[in-house]
């Protein structure tokens, strides 16, 4: 039975569980694991990240600028590890990326505040802190799959991809960095100059028709490849004019695939890679979720009945959860595209449940649990058998 977690806009962090095999009226259920409606839209969650090891821990990003780090338990309790408090960010800023691992959490905020929590093995020991400054007006920040680089875009921010172990380094940078100058060609060098620890940056895509320079403003991005080879890298950005934009590092700056009026109602909101080869589903201002093929950006299908614009979304195998401003959790039934591209898309996928959250919720997340009996559980099961007794021919 997969588990979603949720954050809202009051603070409070919930979870989702959803059981196809139950009754119609029973399939989802909700449970509140924080309460955090005491402290208002100050403790808004805004994003969630979930980390699975020895046991399943959970970071949370806040809207007062904490970063907290809980552990949750196997009954669905949450236990606060740690919490700090990010002192770059302003009350008109965001956190735009967060990710955890067992012994690590990054958090990015909108003017560029990176940091990195390094977690002790003693529990109760505090973490100690890694600081890193990145261009200000970004809107989307993605940890790599193995940790070792991310990405970020913006407003007037180009698609960047960062080596996370040098973007921490404190030595200065280099003296012949250049700066500034009246020559043109020299200052479009020094705008092409890559930062001490970026390792690539995207182009601009062309002039349009009349000859003036196309405006960048990335709204969101994803990694669409769960591994890569010799630093090369597979990304997805959405943007503000409602393209999908598809980049292979290796493979030069600019776009290796445009996909054209994505989002249909205010640009692309957010993106997110399925767990099928070829999936990525896109949804927009308004309130459009579509699943789109990656092979020639073609939308296979689109989720009905949705009446407020998707935030956030999180696939689960065969399952997307989703969170939208109208104030629902949804579940969504999810189907593979076709074998070859351009073929008819058969089944599509169609909203299986909602669930009204009282709050409007910002972020969901699959805790990504091992749905496997565990030894525990086999123990208990044998025991049961062991318990009853044996029925003869004669009985």
């Amino acid at each position: 039975m997969p588990r979603f977690l949720t954050g809202d806009e009051l603070g409070s962090i919930k979870s989702i569980s959803y059981d196809p095999n139950a009754p119609s009226n029973s399939r989802v259920y909700l449970k509140t694991l924080y309460d955090g409606t005491a402290t208002g839209r100050v403790r808004g969650v805004q994003k969630l990240s979930i980390s699975n090891g020895d046991d399943t821990r959970m970071a949370s990003a806040h809207a007062d600028g904490t970063v907290r780090l809980s552990s949750l338990t196997d009954d669905g309790q949450l236990q606060q590890l740690h919490e700090w408090k990010e002192t770059r960010i302003k009350p008109e800023q965001a956190f735009i990326g967060l990710a955890a691992s067992q012994n690590t959490v990054f958090s990015c905020t909108s003017n560029g505040a990176l940091r990195l929590a390094a977690l002790s093995e003693e529990a109760t020991a505090p973490p100690t802190y890694s600081l890193a400054a990145l261009p200000s007006q970004i809107t989307d920040w993605r940890s790599g799959h193995d940790r070792e680089t991310f990405a970020y875009g913006g407003d007037e921010v180009e698609l960047s991809v960062w080596n996370t172990e040098r973007a921490f380094d404190p030595s200065p940078p280099p003296e012949n960095t250049p700066t500034t100058s009246n020559n043109t060609k020299k200052r479009k060098r020094a705008n092409d100059k890559l930062f001490p620890g970026e390792i690539w940056r995207a182009q601009n895509v062309p002039n349009d028709f009349l000859g003036l320079r196309q405006p960048v403003h990335n709204t969101c991005l994803t990694y669409i490849c769960s591994s890569s080879s010799a630093g090369q890298q597979h990304l997805l950005a959405g943007t503000r004019f409602g393209d999908v934009r598809r980049y292979d590092t290796r493979a030069g700056r600019r776009p290796v695939g445009e996909f054209k009026g994505i989002g249909k109602v205010g640009g692309v909101r957010t993106t997110e890679k399925g767990l099928a080869e070829h999936e990525v589903f896109v949804s927009d201002q308004g309130s459009n979720l579509f699943t789109v093929d990656l092979r020639n950006g073609s939308i296979l299908y689109s989720y009905k009945g949705i009446s407020g614009a998707v935030s956030a979304v999180s696939p689960a195998g065969s399952l997307l959860a989703s969170v939208a401003l109208d104030r629902y959790a949804r579940i969504h039934s999810t189907f593979p595209p076709p074998v070859e591209a351009g073929k008819h898309q058969s089944e599509k996928g169609i909203v299986l449940e909602k669930v009204y959250m009282t709050a409007v919720p910002t972020v969901v997340v699959w805790d990504q649990r091992d749905e496997k009996m565990t030894d525990a559980d086999k123990e208990d099961d044998e025991a049961i058998w062991e318990k009853m007794k044996n029925v003869g021919d004669e009985e």
